[in-house]
């Protein structure tokens, strides 16, 4: 079983790297970007014989305890068979 993680910034964060990334792009002849937000991605790999349901659990509370920042980052957590 594997689990990913997907953490952005809350909307109502500044994202200057997202900015610097929309301004490139419009800069390069994409003008119809109108934003562009970045994030971080975790595939983590969860042993055998672990229920989905403690998975899940395992994952939530690592997803808010280590990898966000749950000031200023969103989750979404999706666990995968």
């Amino acid at each position: 079983m594997r689990a990913r993680v997907f953490v952005t910034l809350k909307s109502t964060v500044l994202d200057p790297q997202g900015q610097t990334v929309r301004s490139a792009l419009h800069g390069l002849g994409y003008p119809g970007i109108e934003d562009v937000r970045q994030g971080k991605y975790f595939e983590i790999a969860i042993a055998a014989g672990i229920v989905p349901e403690q998975a899940r659990k395992d994952i939530e509370t690592i997803a808010h305890e280590v990898l966000a920042n749950p000031v200023i980052e969103e989750y979404r957590i999706e666990i995968l068979d």
